[in-house]
């Protein structure tokens, strides 16, 4: 099926449940809580309304809603049933609640599907207008006023729009979107810049959480768990994980993952290098320092993920990654992360050596591949999150 007529049933059936909810707000006064007799006129036609709608929401992995609104006169009669044998009406509140429970139901269902059908494309438009920064604003000056044109102007622009189609009105919006379709309006060389150096990454943060929320699950075997566990096993368990799986997208959003889940690591951010040789996005964090007297001091902390699996990390590139660090000063930045899926050459691990005995800013830490996948031991849960497992 084509991604627009299914995001078009969606957005139908979204506005279907939208009435079905209105219905409900006013059919919901009317559903008694202690005994009582008789109907009303109005009730009945949101009763016959509700019942209109319900061929408007689509099974969704095999569900939907096909109960009526209860009859107020049976409800009321119910409870003078349960009153004359002196037990709880348990059964009669349920039923009373149960269209309230049925409409929440469905929008998360509907919710689900819609990040489910939006995940992959969403991928690929972040990669589309990363890219298309990166080429734009080459040799731009920070302060141009000059309004900047060309293919990448109007790649950002549509893929901000896709995005914006594609997230709805399921995902929350906390960053500057407005900020950002401003300076798309304006499309000065200044705006362009505030929009790589700040929109873009503070609106990455949303649509990036609107493609997979914590409660969507990974697929795992139809089996019992505890009885395999139980069982004779066999083989050995191992660390190696599959990077051939990750593109370099991949490989930067799992290490943000990680980061994050380091317990001496706090305020980890996305940042966008519009400078950076190999197009990737560093990160930024706060690494807590304590010590045994109590005190306690935060050093920033840039990381830069490098996806290289055909060759080793060299020294060139090491010394390339502590200049681009200047880049992101002020405030002072302490620490230098380098993570990568593949390996470091011997001669980047005597660069970094040599240029942390010399004592000068940033202290460099190399994490191979090696390396993440003993973090990633510890945390199993991430690996399998991101398809290594």
């Amino acid at each position: 099926m084509e991604l627009d007529v299914l995001l078009n049933s969606l957005d139908r059936a979204a506005a279907n449940l939208a009435k079905l909810k209105r219905v409900w707000e006013r059919a919901e006064p009317f559903i008694p809580d202690r005994p009582a007799a008789g109907s009303h006129p109005e009730y009945d036609d949101l009763r016959r309304a509700w019942d209109d709608l319900l061929p408007g929401l689509p099974k969704i992995d095999g569900w939907t809603i096909t109960d009526q609104l209860p009859d107020i006169d049976e409800l009321g009669q119910s409870f003078l049933a349960y009153a004359d044998i002196g037990e709880l009406p348990i059964a009669v509140h349920a039923a009373a609640e149960q269209p309230g429970k049925d409409v929440a139901e469905y929008q998360y269902r509907l919710n689900r599907a819609r990040r489910r059908a939006a995940r992959g494309r969403l991928e690929q438009l972040i990669a589309i207008v990363d890219g298309a920064l990166l080429a734009l604003l080459n040799g731009v000056p920070p302060s141009s006023l000059a309004r900047v044109e060309g293919p990448e102007v109007e790649q950002v622009t549509a893929a901000v729009g896709e995005i914006e189609r594609l997230m709805g009105d399921t995902a929350e919006r906390r960053g500057r979107w407005s900020d950002l379709h401003r300076h798309l309006r304006f499309g000065q060389g200044q705006d362009w810049r505030d929009i790589a150096e700040m929109d873009w990454p503070s609106v990455l943060a949303d649509i990036e959480a609107s493609t997979l929320a914590d409660t969507d699950p990974l697929p795992v075997p139809d089996m019992d768990l505890g009885q395999a566990a139980a069982g004779q096993l066999t083989g050995s368990a191992t660390i190696a994980l599959p990077w051939k799986s990750l593109n370099d997208d991949g490989f930067e959003r799992l290490l943000y993952d990680l980061l994050r889940n380091v317990t001496e690591y706090q305020n980890v951010q996305w940042l966008m290098q519009t400078r950076a040789p190999d197009r990737g996005r560093d990160l930024s964090l706060e690494r807590i320092l304590r010590d045994s007297t109590g005190g306690v001091r935060t050093e920033r902390v840039i990381v830069q993920a490098k996806h290289w699996l055909s060759r080793s990390v060299g020294p060139t590139a090491v010394a390339d990654t502590v200049a681009q660090v200047r880049l992101w000063e002020p405030p002072v930045v302490r620490g230098l992360i380098i993570a990568t899926s593949g390996r470091f050459s011997a001669d980047a691990v005597a660069w970094a050596e040599r240029h942390n005995e010399a004592g000068t800013a940033p202290y460099i830490d190399l994490w191979p591949d090696s390396k993440l996948e003993t973090l990633l031991a510890q945390k199993p849960h991430l690996a399998a999150a991101h398809g290594l497992r």
